[in-house]
């Protein structure tokens, strides 16, 4: 039907986006309406099924187009990294106001009131977005409840300069448990520990490794040397360069973002498929 990719890209037989008129044939085209995430994390499927694994999460305060909602499932696409797929019709909310600040704390709770002692409403991860209002006793009001102001960054406040953000995000990461398709530190994989890195430091990503591989800043050539910073690519893998010997990483080896020798990856990948480093970029 159409060499798009489908995790970019809504399109079905009977219903896709009207930005892509031309480009496919489906029943009834839709521009969608406007939503934002109002719960910590959603999950996004492939299929509006429960059974079907994940392909990402959203983070609270991400825009979404919703395509459609039924049985529940909403079909949208993300804002933010352009990802399509289905997710729960009940964690979007109405669209909100432009965001103003990141949560730049691993996690944060929400709370009703703007005290530590009240019942915990939600947990965002780092990266999720919000617009603060109303200042009190070292908290900010956000839509939905209370954050502890300290965990928040200023939107455009980051290093223009992304090297130590990357390294130093992919580092406080290190120990939390490798998960496909998760996007906080309850759970993620390769691909999404760059996307939150570079999120942190201000930069737009694409959400898997393939797509970074394509676009993530500049391709250096075979010959480059390895800077610290830098994203090395391999397989339908991604990993982020501490120097020239050393890498931060989620990977599947030991189920957990860590810090492993750059040969030690490289023999391992080349054992398993036959070649070792891809690409490799710079921002």
């Amino acid at each position: 039907m159409t060499d798009l990719d489908r995790r970019l890209h809504a399109f079905r037989p009977d219903l896709a986006d009207a930005a892509l008129e031309g480009q496919i044939e489906a029943e009834r085209l839709t521009q969608g309406q406007p939503a934002t995430v109002r719960t910590g994390c959603a999950d996004l499927r492939r299929a509006p099924d429960i059974d079907t694994g994940i392909d990402t999460q959203l983070l609270f305060g991400e825009d979404v187009t919703v395509f459609e909602v039924k049985d529940d499932w909403a079909w949208v696409r993300a804002h933010r990294d352009g990802y399509v797929g289905y997710m729960a019709a009940e964690a979007l909310g109405e669209a909100l106001d432009e965001p103003t600040h990141q949560v730049a704390a691993l996690r944060t709770f929400v709370y009703p009131e703007p005290d530590m002692k009240t019942p915990v409403v939600d947990v965002l991860s780092m990266t999720s977005l919000v617009r603060v209002g109303e200042t009190r006793d070292g908290y900010v009001e956000i839509p939905g409840g209370w954050v502890f102001a300290a965990h928040l960054a200023e939107l455009g406040s980051q290093d223009p300069e992304p090297t130590e953000v990357l390294c130093q995000t992919g580092l406080r990461l290190q120990g939390m448990p490798y998960r496909w398709g998760g996007k906080t530190s309850l759970g993620l994989d390769c691909s999404a520990l760059v996307q939150v890195a570079l999120h942190a430091a201000g930069y737009d990503c694409p959400r898997d490794s393939d797509m970074q591989a394509a676009s993530a800043g500049r391709l250096l050539g075979e010959d480059a040397s390895i800077e610290r910073g830098d994203l090395l690519f391999f397989p339908g893998h991604v990993a982020i360069a501490l120097d020239g010997e050393f890498v931060v990483h989620a990977t599947q080896q030991s189920m957990d973002v860590c810090e492993e020798p750059l040969e030690d990856v490289i023999e391992r990948v080349i054992a398993e498929y036959g070649k070792g480093m891809t690409a490799h970029r710079r921002m």
